[in-house]
């Protein structure tokens, strides 16, 4: 029986060792490439692959199974694909597309792969989540009631924006879109708001710009880059607002504000019909596919002011649209109005005035209105936005060389106040008691006796006396507290004092 049992544990070894020694054999599904074009590969093989499935290709190129045919997969291609060709392998991941999240990402640069571009070593993340998610489901949304300030007057005054908003931004080329963005992102300093700024098929040179001066205002140490290049493969572009929005998204479910930037939607709209036609999709409307709202309100969709139930998180949204020759009805700029709730238009006209920010007012709207605006720019703006529409109009009357009445030419004389008052330089975003001070001083028409070529000075004179607003009332301007008519007195009291030395014969220098 002894010896039995040696025999019985020797064999039981010998099993042991061989067992550990043999290659464990696992099936794997191999394709192989038919063709390689721009961005995208055609594949056959990989029966079993799934729609958005990930495949590796030679030199660990990704690559996203989206058209599933019966003869063939079209392959949406994530890296350098110069080397590929017709005939080499293709493998399956089972997993779908993801990238890295976490709060090792805040100050960091990377591309939509989650890879570093900063130069800083790897990334140091907390999970992986899918690029393309499920929205909130509306039971687990709350109403959009705190404002986002931008710190651009303009816009907090008469455009508000809340936590949870979708705002489009809107305008021709070079007319500053990306400013109004950057201006938003620094303005979130000491607000405990994250922001995201998703660069989709910029030129480096602007993302450069972008970067040097988020860092030159100490902005990067609450804000993630997603960056895609202008020369990167329009897969890249095709996936990087989704995967922006995943790495927002896990600060939001953690009960965080976020502030998201897509700069710009027509590159991914670009990108994706690129994709599309390659891939043999049938052309729609100016040639983007019948699915290209899809793409975007999907996208869209996740932006949201999440329940207490579900943390309270907020993720709030400025997706980036360029227009051509100031049409506003084209394609695409229709399909992300109607998805958004309010759009900042930018008009070339005033731009080449020398109005910066050049918003127009008149074109300009947002659908979440007054419910996320603080009550104390209820109080102060008033008909703000009508006296300025108002203008407009007689404005342009008057250049015809019409006589003008009393009334008219004061409301001419306001309207021009009101248009310097709403100029901001670039990256100089303004507290919100500055604004407050600034815009009662302009319901009261305080600002009417200050000569036009004065006005700059007289405003930066009256933000610098902002700072002797009491603290109880400054504190009361960041609350839902309506302001009494003493505190009304006591900041019309300090701009009055601020201003009096501008004060002159308006009319006279107009």
């Amino acid at each position: 029986m002894e010896l039995k049992a040696q025999y019985d544990k020797a064999f039981a070894e010998i099993v042991r060792v061989r067992e550990a020694f043999t290659p464990k054999l696992q099936s794997q599904e191999v394709g192989t490439i038919l063709s390689v074009a721009t961005g995208i590969a055609k594949v056959s093989g990989l029966p079993g692959v799934g729609l958005d499935e990930l495949v590796i290709f030679p030199g660990d190129v990704l690559g996203i199974a989206f058209n599933i045919d019966a003869e063939e997969i079209g392959v949406i291609l994530l890296g350098p694909y110069w080397h590929l060709q017709a005939g080499d392998e293709v493998r399956r991941t089972g997993r779908v597309m993801d990238v890295a999240v976490g709060e090792g990402l805040l100050g960091r640069i990377i591309n939509p792969l989650g890879r570093p571009l900063d130069g800083n070593g790897s990334v140091d993340f907390h999970e992986r989540l899918p690029v393309e998610r499920p929205a909130a489901a509306i039971m687990d949304r709350a109403p959009v009631t705190v404002p986002l300030q931008t710190g651009l007057k303009v816009i907090d005054a008469l455009i508000p924006v809340g936590r949870g908003q979708r705002e489009l931004i809107l305008g021709d080329r070079q007319t500053g879109k990306t400013a109004i963005a950057i201006d938003t992102i620094l303005n979130q300093r000491d607000q405990n708001v994250l922001c995201v700024y998703c660069a989709i098929g910029q030129r480096a040179s602007a993302v450069a710009k972008a970067v040097a001066t988020l860092r030159e205002k100490g902005a990067m140490d609450y804000t993630v880059l997603v960056v895609t290049e202008g020369n990167d493969p329009p897969g890249l572009a095709y996936i990087a607002p989704y995967a922006a929005t995943s790495i927002a998204e896990f600060f939001m479910e953690a009960g965080r504000d976020v502030l998201i930037v897509y700069d710009d939607l027509t590159h991914h709209a670009r990108a994706y019909r690129e994709l599309s036609l390659l891939l043999r999709r049938p052309p729609g409307r100016e040639a983007f596919p019948g699915d290209i709202f899809y793409i975007h309100s999907r996208l869209l969709e996740r932006a949201t002011h999440l329940s207490k139930e579900r943390g309270g998180g907020s993720l709030t949204a400025l997706p980036i649209i360029e227009t051509e020759a100031q049409n506003i009805s084209a394609y695409i700029p229709t399909n992300l109005i109607s998805i958004t709730d309010g759009q900042i238009y930018l008009s070339p006209s005033l731009f080449e005035l020398g109005v910066m920010p050049a918003v127009d007012v008149g074109k300009s709207v947002s659908r979440v209105g007054g419910k996320a605006q603080l009550a104390a720019y209820r109080a102060v703006t008033g008909n703000l936005k009508l006296a300025y529409a108002q203008f407009e109009e007689l404005e342009t009357f008057a250049r015809f060389g019409a006589r003008l009445d009393d009334d008219t030419r004061k409301i001419i004389l306001h309207g021009r106040r009101i248009r310097a008052c709403l100029k901001q330089p670039e990256f100089s975003p303004v507290s919100v008691p500055a604004q407050i001070a600034v815009l009662l001083s302009l319901s009261t028409k305080l600002f009417d006796e200050v000569p036009l070529d004065q006005m700059t000075n007289a405003e930066h004179a009256l933000i610098e006396a902002s700072v002797d607003i009491p603290k109880e009332v400054r504190e009361r301007l960041d609350t839902e507290k309506k302001l009494s008519d003493e505190d009304l007195e006591t900041i019309t009291k300090i701009a009055s004092k601020s201003l009096a030395r501008f004060r002159g014969n308006p009319e006279g220098k107009s």
